[in-house]
């Protein structure tokens, strides 16, 4: 019955005895200790996903208010995402973090945070997901500023300001849905009284905008993306890895949890609602795009990137219909993996040559064969090039958009997803190119191969094989993905 609170409970408490714990430890059993509670908190998971006991009323707040837990389809996509970076960031850390301070205050963190994103894949009702969609900021916050530096704090504060911030505007909607809902519990096609919204619609309409608006922050919806080109760079590379790959994605469960399960899409499609967050989607994409194209730092490239490609997500969510929320589940599985891997690329990178700019970069190619070929097949995924998990996602991003009545955004949004593709190319590439065929003016004799070990290795390539995999066989996700939401719709 209580199966489905050790993956959340497990790494929690392991994270807050490494914090507590009096004195530094052993560098070795450090590292063993936090591969261990990974693994085994990984285990759980599974364990939990495939058990009997699929729900859970575990108290209550109030005697409305239960903090409820329960597995679905969509908790389980996001587990799964969750759990594959989550575990293979921490692998890739027990070899990067050693040029760093603090590994202690670190894994503990890192394990919190895991512990507390498998408590919202694994939320049953809003209140249980806005307790802890608030702590999973907590517990990330001190990833951002890890390294102690001016930038780290002031990235750190920032990200701390916007997403509270966007969490009390949500906080504010959820307060009205309370109050009009005969429960807050996830449903399929949402829980919104029909009396309720028909004698206040325009007033519950204001209140989902200003949710999505909340919600946003945390995927970086403009205008509240500030905060994630700034806080990305200055963490660890493992760090931004999950940042990107996962922690940003808990705004997308959020949006997809309080518009497909609480207020139902059939209350929004085709309102101005619905106009707007398409507009802002769109936006997004296109400013994220053009930003990243004219980022000369790797690693805040592949933030403006990570603004663009969520909205990616946000576009699909927004058309509301099967074809465009399944292309925006896939890229949430597909950009997981790609991510993932560029920003763990770069931490490989840093830590090999100590380089961060992409003009400094010419023939790392040559030197890192393995990192940069990994690099160019995600890029490639990215910029949604078959046989790549991102060629699947856009795919069906497009016919979505294509197939949905949302008027002139029917057209709008695949030209410009199209365009953004071009954008991905022109900032990705470049580093393909000048890394593998550097010219005839390169220095080739003071080129020597300096691969990372193999703790950094094994996890880029495994999730290079898995964004590849999701392209090459990808009926049995489809399929899976298009079967629950065809309920939601």
């Amino acid at each position: 019955m209580y199966l489905i609170l050790l993956p959340i409970l497990f790494p929690i408490l392991a994270g807050f005895t490494i914090l507590v714990f009096p004195k530094e430890p052993d560098r070795r059993l450090l590292t063993a200790t936090a591969g261990t509670c990974l693994v085994i908190t990984g285990a759980l998971v599974l364990c939990t996903l495939l058990s009997a006991s699929q729900e859970l009323m575990l108290f209550h707040l109030t005697e409305t208010l239960p903090i409820y837990f329960k597995i679905d389809e969509t908790g389980i996509t996001f587990s799964f995402l969750t759990v594959i970076v989550f575990i293979c960031a921490g692998f890739f850390s027990f070899a990067y973090m050693k040029h760093e301070q603090n590994e202690k205050r670190y894994y503990g963190f890192y394990l919190m945070a895991f512990g507390v994103l498998n408590a919202l894949c694994f939320a049953g009702n809003l209140i249980t997901f806005y307790l802890f969609f608030e702590l999973l900021t907590l517990s990330s916050f001190p990833l951002v500023l890890h390294t102690g530096s001016k930038e780290a704090i002031m990235a750190g504060l920032k990200y701390l300001f916007y997403s509270l911030c966007g969490a009390y505007a949500s906080l504010f909607g959820i307060y009205f849905l309370y109050h009009n809902c005969d429960t807050l519990t996830f449903t399929a096609g949402g829980v919104l009284k029909a009396s309720a919204a028909s004698a206040e619609g325009r007033f519950f309409l204001l209140i989902a905008f200003v949710m999505i608006l909340g919600f946003g922050v945390k995927a970086g919806m403009v205008p509240m993306h500030a905060w994630l080109p700034t806080a990305h760079p200055v963490a660890p590379a493992p760090a931004s890895a999950t940042l990107s790959a996962v922690i940003v994605k808990a705004g997308v469960l959020a949006l997809i949890r309080v518009i497909y399960y609480i207020i139902g899409p059939d209350f929004l499609r085709g309102s101005w609602v619905q106009t707007a967050w398409l507009t802002l989607s769109l936006t997004t994409v296109f400013l994220g795009s053009m930003l990243a194209y004219r980022e000369p730092v790797l690693k805040k490239r592949l933030a403006y990137s990570t603004v663009s490609q969520l909205s990616y997500i946000l576009f699909g969510l927004a058309v509301m219909n099967k074809e465009a929320f399944t292309g925006g589940l896939l890229h949430v599985l597909a950009h997981g993996f790609i991510k993932g891997t560029l920003f763990l690329i770069a931490g490989a990178i840093i830590y090999t040559t100590g380089k961060t700019r992409v003009d400094e970069l010419r023939g790392i190619g040559k030197e890192m064969p393995l990192t940069m070929w990994c690099y160019t097949i995600v890029s490639l995924g990215l910029i949604g090039i078959p046989p790549t998990g991102g060629f699947i996602s856009k795919w069906y991003l497009a016919t979505g958009g294509l197939a949905g009545d949302i008027g002139i955004f029917r057209y709008l949004g695949p030209a410009i997803l199209l365009l953004s593709a071009l954008l991905t190319a022109g900032y990705l590439l470049p580093l393909t190119i000048q890394g593998f065929f550097p010219g005839a003016d390169y220095d080739y004799t003071s080129l020597h191969r300096q691969e990372p070990c193999h703790l950094m290795t094994i996890p880029i390539v495994l999730l290079t094989v898995l964004s590849v995999l999701i392209g090459l066989f990808p009926n049995i996700v489809v399929a899976y993905l298009t079967n629950f939401v065809s309920t939601l719709l």
